[in-house]
């Protein structure tokens, strides 16, 4: 799978640790449902930090994209659940430690809740072999 980074200087540059646009060559794609910030043993959530679950949730969507033989560098697109857009720099700070660039694009929503009372949940769309 070939990725590549898609910049236009016609609309605004990213607002952290993601790129406007990735160019995926190559490959079958992988839809990776929402991953909460649960520990996989208990079943609970990690803590009551936003950092604290986007470690976790990024950790748990690295491991169904590891099981279908990717990596991280397969993963083209996320899409972040927020319970409060309060916590958005929080978040982006973890997640930007999770990935490397080119990071995958992004979208990042604010929503009134999440399954278990969660602060995050993460989706992706990674690309998978050549």
């Amino acid at each position: 799978m070939e990725k590549s980074k898609i910049e236009s200087a016609a609309a605004p540059q990213a607002l952290g640790p993601y790129s406007q646009g990735i160019a995926a060559r190559g490959g079958t794609p992988l839809f990776v449902s929402g991953q909460l910030g649960l520990d996989r043993r208990t079943g609970a959530l990690v803590g009551d930090s936003i950092a604290a679950q986007t470690e976790q949730a990024v950790r748990n969507l690295l491991a169904v994209v590891e099981a279908a033989g990717g990596s991280a560098a397969s993963i083209v697109k996320t899409t972040v659940y927020l319970k409060n857009l309060g916590d958005f720099a929080a978040m982006n700070e973890v997640y930007g430690r999770m990935f490397e660039a080119p990071f995958p694009a992004r979208a990042c929503v604010g929503v009134a809740a999440l399954p278990k009372d969660a602060l995050v949940e993460i989706e992706a769309i990674a690309m998978l072999g050549s």
